[in-house]
Protein backbone atom coordinates (compact mmCIF):
# COMPACT_ATOMS: atom_id res chain seq x y z
CA UNK A 1 0.00 0.00 0.00
CA UNK A 2 1.17 3.52 -0.68
CA UNK A 3 1.85 5.76 2.32
CA UNK A 4 -1.14 7.95 1.57
CA UNK A 5 -3.59 5.09 1.14
CA UNK A 6 -3.11 2.81 4.10
CA UNK A 7 -6.60 1.33 4.17
CA UNK A 8 -8.99 0.30 1.44
CA UNK A 9 -12.02 1.45 3.39
CA UNK A 10 -12.16 4.71 5.33
CA UNK A 11 -13.23 4.69 8.96
CA UNK A 12 -16.96 5.32 9.53
CA UNK A 13 -18.21 8.57 11.05
CA UNK A 14 -19.90 6.79 13.98
CA UNK A 15 -19.01 3.62 15.84
CA UNK A 16 -20.60 1.35 18.41
CA UNK A 17 -18.57 0.76 21.52
CA UNK A 18 -16.34 -2.33 21.54
CA UNK A 19 -18.39 -5.52 21.68
CA UNK A 20 -16.61 -6.65 24.86
CA UNK A 21 -17.70 -3.55 26.81
CA UNK A 22 -20.21 -4.03 29.61
CA UNK A 23 -21.38 -0.60 30.76
CA UNK A 24 -23.12 -2.17 33.77
CA UNK A 25 -19.77 -3.08 35.30
CA UNK A 26 -17.87 -0.08 36.62
CA UNK A 27 -14.11 -0.40 36.99
CA UNK A 28 -14.13 1.05 40.47
CA UNK A 29 -10.36 1.32 40.83
CA UNK A 30 -10.26 3.75 37.92
CA UNK A 31 -13.55 5.49 38.65
CA UNK A 32 -12.65 6.20 42.27
CA UNK A 33 -9.13 7.33 41.37
CA UNK A 34 -10.39 9.71 38.69
CA UNK A 35 -13.07 11.10 41.03
CA UNK A 36 -10.79 11.53 44.03
CA UNK A 37 -8.03 13.25 42.09
CA UNK A 38 -10.46 15.66 40.48
CA UNK A 39 -11.79 16.49 43.96
CA UNK A 40 -8.26 17.01 45.27
CA UNK A 41 -7.42 19.20 42.27
CA UNK A 42 -10.37 21.44 43.17
CA UNK A 43 -8.52 22.33 46.38
CA UNK A 44 -6.50 24.63 44.11
CA UNK A 45 -9.52 26.97 44.21
CA UNK A 46 -9.00 27.58 47.94
CA UNK A 47 -6.86 30.66 48.70
CA UNK A 48 -5.09 28.80 51.52
CA UNK A 49 -3.83 26.23 48.99
CA UNK A 50 -2.46 28.82 46.59
CA UNK A 51 1.11 29.87 45.93
CA UNK A 52 2.76 31.15 42.77
CA UNK A 53 5.49 28.57 43.25
CA UNK A 54 2.81 25.86 43.15
CA UNK A 55 1.37 27.29 39.94
CA UNK A 56 4.83 27.35 38.33
CA UNK A 57 5.41 23.75 39.40
CA UNK A 58 2.04 22.74 37.93
CA UNK A 59 2.75 24.33 34.55
CA UNK A 60 6.32 23.06 34.45
CA UNK A 61 5.15 19.65 35.61
CA UNK A 62 2.81 19.31 32.65
CA UNK A 63 5.83 19.41 30.36
CA UNK A 64 8.29 17.53 32.59
CA UNK A 65 6.10 14.72 33.91
CA UNK A 66 3.64 14.62 31.01
CA UNK A 67 6.11 15.44 28.26
CA UNK A 68 9.06 13.30 29.33
CA UNK A 69 7.23 10.64 31.31
CA UNK A 70 4.21 9.95 29.10
CA UNK A 71 4.91 11.41 25.67
CA UNK A 72 8.60 10.55 25.39
CA UNK A 73 8.94 7.45 27.55
CA UNK A 74 5.60 5.62 27.62
CA UNK A 75 4.72 6.57 24.04
CA UNK A 76 7.68 7.11 21.76
CA UNK A 77 10.27 5.02 23.60
CA UNK A 78 8.36 2.08 25.10
CA UNK A 79 5.31 1.74 22.84
CA UNK A 80 6.83 2.46 19.45
CA UNK A 81 10.56 1.91 20.10
CA UNK A 82 11.39 5.14 18.26
CA UNK A 83 14.65 5.52 20.17
CA UNK A 84 16.85 3.77 22.70
CA UNK A 85 18.16 5.30 25.93
CA UNK A 86 20.44 3.94 28.65
CA UNK A 87 18.35 1.92 31.08
CA UNK A 88 19.01 4.25 34.01
CA UNK A 89 17.64 7.16 31.98
CA UNK A 90 14.72 5.16 30.59
CA UNK A 91 13.73 4.14 34.11
CA UNK A 92 14.00 7.73 35.27
CA UNK A 93 11.62 8.84 32.53
CA UNK A 94 9.33 5.90 33.36
CA UNK A 95 9.17 7.04 37.00
CA UNK A 96 8.07 10.47 35.80
CA UNK A 97 5.35 8.68 33.80
CA UNK A 98 4.24 6.68 36.84
CA UNK A 99 3.86 9.98 38.73
CA UNK A 100 1.21 10.92 36.15
CA UNK A 101 -1.07 8.14 37.43
CA UNK A 102 -1.92 6.78 33.96
CA UNK A 103 -1.46 3.15 35.03
CA UNK A 104 1.67 1.04 34.71
CA UNK A 105 3.92 1.34 31.65
CA UNK A 106 2.95 -2.17 30.46
CA UNK A 107 -0.76 -1.37 30.66
CA UNK A 108 -0.32 1.98 28.91
CA UNK A 109 1.74 0.43 26.14
CA UNK A 110 -0.66 -2.49 25.62
CA UNK A 111 -3.75 -0.28 25.31
CA UNK A 112 -2.01 2.12 22.95
CA UNK A 113 -0.72 -0.64 20.71
CA UNK A 114 -4.25 -2.05 20.51
CA UNK A 115 -5.49 1.42 19.58
CA UNK A 116 -3.08 1.53 16.64
CA UNK A 117 -4.08 -1.95 15.50
CA UNK A 118 -7.81 -1.09 15.47
CA UNK A 119 -7.77 2.70 15.18
CA UNK A 120 -11.30 4.11 14.79
CA UNK A 121 -12.78 0.64 14.35
CA UNK A 122 -15.12 -0.99 16.83
CA UNK A 123 -12.26 -2.78 18.62
CA UNK A 124 -10.41 0.50 19.22
CA UNK A 125 -10.47 0.88 23.03
CA UNK A 126 -11.12 4.63 22.95
CA UNK A 127 -12.26 5.94 19.59
CA UNK A 128 -14.27 9.18 20.00
CA UNK A 129 -16.38 8.03 17.05
CA UNK A 130 -18.26 6.06 19.71
CA UNK A 131 -18.85 9.34 21.54
CA UNK A 132 -16.60 12.21 22.58
CA UNK A 133 -16.78 11.51 26.32
CA UNK A 134 -16.30 7.81 25.64
CA UNK A 135 -13.08 8.47 23.74
CA UNK A 136 -11.89 11.04 26.26
CA UNK A 137 -12.42 9.20 29.56
CA UNK A 138 -15.47 6.93 29.58
CA UNK A 139 -13.70 3.95 28.01
CA UNK A 140 -11.56 3.38 31.10
CA UNK A 141 -14.40 3.56 33.63
CA UNK A 142 -16.37 0.49 32.51
CA UNK A 143 -15.33 -3.09 31.94
CA UNK A 144 -13.96 -4.05 28.54
CA UNK A 145 -13.16 -7.75 28.38
CA UNK A 146 -10.68 -7.13 25.57
CA UNK A 147 -8.52 -5.10 27.98
CA UNK A 148 -8.14 -7.71 30.71
CA UNK A 149 -4.56 -7.50 31.89
CA UNK A 150 -3.61 -11.10 31.25
CA UNK A 151 -4.97 -11.16 27.71
CA UNK A 152 -3.85 -7.73 26.55
CA UNK A 153 -0.39 -8.07 28.10
CA UNK A 154 0.18 -11.42 26.44
CA UNK A 155 -0.56 -9.96 23.02
CA UNK A 156 0.74 -6.42 23.23
CA UNK A 157 3.25 -6.00 26.07
CA UNK A 158 5.42 -9.12 26.33
CA UNK A 159 8.54 -7.13 25.50
CA UNK A 160 7.84 -4.64 28.30
CA UNK A 161 7.32 -7.32 30.93
CA UNK A 162 10.57 -9.06 30.09
CA UNK A 163 12.24 -6.19 31.92
CA UNK A 164 12.45 -6.81 35.71
CA UNK A 165 11.77 -3.14 36.53
CA UNK A 166 8.48 -3.07 34.66
CA UNK A 167 7.50 -6.47 36.11
CA UNK A 168 8.04 -5.07 39.61
CA UNK A 169 5.75 -2.16 38.79
CA UNK A 170 3.05 -4.73 37.99
CA UNK A 171 3.59 -7.26 40.75
CA UNK A 172 4.84 -5.37 43.80
CA UNK A 173 4.01 -2.20 45.71
CA UNK A 174 6.62 -0.24 43.77
CA UNK A 175 4.00 1.67 41.74
CA UNK A 176 2.03 3.09 44.72
CA UNK A 177 5.30 3.66 46.58
CA UNK A 178 6.55 5.92 43.79
CA UNK A 179 3.24 7.81 43.71
CA UNK A 180 3.14 8.41 47.47
CA UNK A 181 6.82 9.31 47.52
CA UNK A 182 6.11 12.03 44.96
CA UNK A 183 3.49 13.52 47.28
CA UNK A 184 5.99 13.57 50.14
CA UNK A 185 8.71 15.12 48.00
CA UNK A 186 6.51 18.05 46.93
CA UNK A 187 5.04 18.67 50.37
CA UNK A 188 8.36 18.13 52.14
CA UNK A 189 10.23 20.45 49.78
CA UNK A 190 7.74 23.24 50.41
CA UNK A 191 7.59 22.63 54.14
CA UNK A 192 11.36 22.56 54.49
CA UNK A 193 11.98 25.55 52.24
CA UNK A 194 9.58 27.76 54.19
CA UNK A 195 11.08 26.72 57.54
CA UNK A 196 14.60 27.35 56.30
CA UNK A 197 13.45 30.72 55.02
CA UNK A 198 12.34 31.70 58.51
CA UNK A 199 8.65 30.89 58.30
CA UNK A 200 6.53 29.50 61.12
CA UNK A 201 5.44 25.83 61.19
CA UNK A 202 1.95 26.95 60.13
CA UNK A 203 3.36 28.85 57.16
CA UNK A 204 5.48 25.83 56.27
CA UNK A 205 2.43 23.56 56.29
CA UNK A 206 0.54 26.02 54.08
CA UNK A 207 3.37 26.35 51.57
CA UNK A 208 3.98 22.60 51.47
CA UNK A 209 0.28 22.00 50.93
CA UNK A 210 0.19 24.50 48.06
CA UNK A 211 3.02 22.66 46.30
CA UNK A 212 1.26 19.33 46.85
CA UNK A 213 -2.11 20.56 45.59
CA UNK A 214 -0.79 22.43 42.55
CA UNK A 215 2.39 20.52 41.77
CA UNK A 216 0.86 17.05 42.19
CA UNK A 217 -2.95 16.88 42.29
CA UNK A 218 -3.78 19.71 39.88
CA UNK A 219 -0.91 18.77 37.59
CA UNK A 220 -1.97 15.11 37.43
CA UNK A 221 -5.52 16.05 36.43
CA UNK A 222 -4.23 18.56 33.87
CA UNK A 223 -1.92 15.94 32.32
CA UNK A 224 -4.78 13.43 32.28
CA UNK A 225 -7.00 15.70 30.21
CA UNK A 226 -4.16 16.79 27.97
CA UNK A 227 -3.22 13.16 27.28
CA UNK A 228 -6.84 12.15 26.81
CA UNK A 229 -7.31 14.99 24.34
CA UNK A 230 -4.97 13.17 21.95
CA UNK A 231 -7.47 10.27 21.98
CA UNK A 232 -10.52 12.51 21.62
CA UNK A 233 -9.82 15.91 20.04
CA UNK A 234 -7.10 14.64 17.71
CA UNK A 235 -9.47 12.13 16.16
CA UNK A 236 -12.18 14.72 15.58
CA UNK A 237 -10.70 18.15 14.84
CA UNK A 238 -7.78 19.26 12.70
CA UNK A 239 -6.23 18.51 9.35
CA UNK A 240 -4.68 15.45 7.70
CA UNK A 241 -1.39 15.30 5.86
CA UNK A 242 -1.98 11.63 5.07
CA UNK A 243 -4.95 9.43 4.19
CA UNK A 244 -4.40 6.85 6.92
CA UNK A 245 -7.78 5.12 6.71
CA UNK A 246 -8.91 6.39 10.12
CA UNK A 247 -9.84 9.76 11.62
CA UNK A 248 -6.54 10.90 13.15
CA UNK A 249 -5.98 14.65 12.81
CA UNK A 250 -3.16 17.12 13.32
CA UNK A 251 -4.46 19.47 16.00
CA UNK A 252 -2.58 22.69 16.83
CA UNK A 253 -3.97 23.11 20.34
CA UNK A 254 -3.21 19.53 21.35
CA UNK A 255 0.26 19.80 19.82
CA UNK A 256 1.04 22.85 21.95
CA UNK A 257 -0.28 21.29 25.14
CA UNK A 258 1.54 17.99 24.55
CA UNK A 259 4.82 19.32 23.15
CA UNK A 260 4.17 17.67 19.80
CA UNK A 261 1.82 14.73 20.32
CA UNK A 262 -0.99 16.63 18.63
CA UNK A 263 0.50 16.02 15.18
CA UNK A 264 -1.49 12.85 15.45
CA UNK A 265 -2.22 12.16 11.80
CA UNK A 266 1.51 12.29 11.11
CA UNK A 267 2.04 9.83 13.94
CA UNK A 268 -0.58 7.38 12.65
CA UNK A 269 1.00 7.56 9.20
CA UNK A 270 4.45 6.73 10.63
CA UNK A 271 3.99 5.38 14.18
CA UNK A 272 7.59 4.39 14.89
CA UNK A 273 9.14 7.75 14.00
CA UNK A 274 10.39 9.66 17.04
CA UNK A 275 9.42 12.89 15.28
CA UNK A 276 5.72 13.71 15.02
CA UNK A 277 6.09 17.05 13.25
CA UNK A 278 6.55 16.46 9.51
CA UNK A 279 6.30 20.03 8.22
CA UNK A 280 8.70 22.79 9.24
CA UNK A 281 6.04 24.61 11.22
CA UNK A 282 4.78 21.50 13.03
CA UNK A 283 6.87 22.14 16.12
CA UNK A 284 7.66 19.03 18.15
CA UNK A 285 9.46 19.91 21.40
CA UNK A 286 9.69 16.27 22.46
CA UNK A 287 11.61 15.44 19.30
CA UNK A 288 13.85 18.43 19.93
CA UNK A 289 14.66 16.95 23.32
CA UNK A 290 15.28 13.56 21.70
CA UNK A 291 17.79 15.16 19.33
CA UNK A 292 19.50 16.81 22.33
CA UNK A 293 19.75 13.43 24.05
CA UNK A 294 21.17 11.99 20.85
CA UNK A 295 23.73 14.79 20.54
CA UNK A 296 25.10 14.13 24.04
CA UNK A 297 25.14 10.36 23.60
CA UNK A 298 22.06 9.56 25.70
CA UNK A 299 19.86 8.38 22.82
CA UNK A 300 20.59 6.16 19.85
CA UNK A 301 18.74 4.33 17.08
CA UNK A 302 16.45 7.36 16.74
CA UNK A 303 13.84 6.59 14.11
CA UNK A 304 13.36 9.45 11.63
CA UNK A 305 10.20 10.01 9.57
CA UNK A 306 9.85 7.70 6.59
CA UNK A 307 11.21 9.46 3.50
CA UNK A 308 8.55 7.82 1.33
CA UNK A 309 5.94 9.73 3.32
CA UNK A 310 7.71 13.02 2.71
CA UNK A 311 7.92 12.34 -1.03
CA UNK A 312 4.25 11.33 -1.16
CA UNK A 313 3.25 14.47 0.70
CA UNK A 314 5.31 16.66 -1.62
CA UNK A 315 3.56 15.10 -4.61
CA UNK A 316 0.03 15.75 -3.36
Amino acid sequence: MSPTHTAAVAAPDRLPRPAAVDTRQIVWAYAVTVGVYHALALLALLPWCFSWTGVILAVGGVYVFGGLGINLCFHRLLTHRGLVCPKWLEYGFAILGVCCMQDTPARWVAVHRRHHEHSDRQDDPHSPLAGFLWGHVGWMLVKNGDLSRLGIYDRYAKDILRDPFYRRLERTLLYPTIVIASWLVFFGAGFGARLIGGGTPGQAVQFGTSLLVWGVFFRIVAVWHITWSVNSLSHLFGYQNYATGEKSRNNWLVAILTSGEGWHNNHHADPRAASHGHRWWEIDLIYGFVKLLEAVGLAKDVCRPNRRLARAKAGK
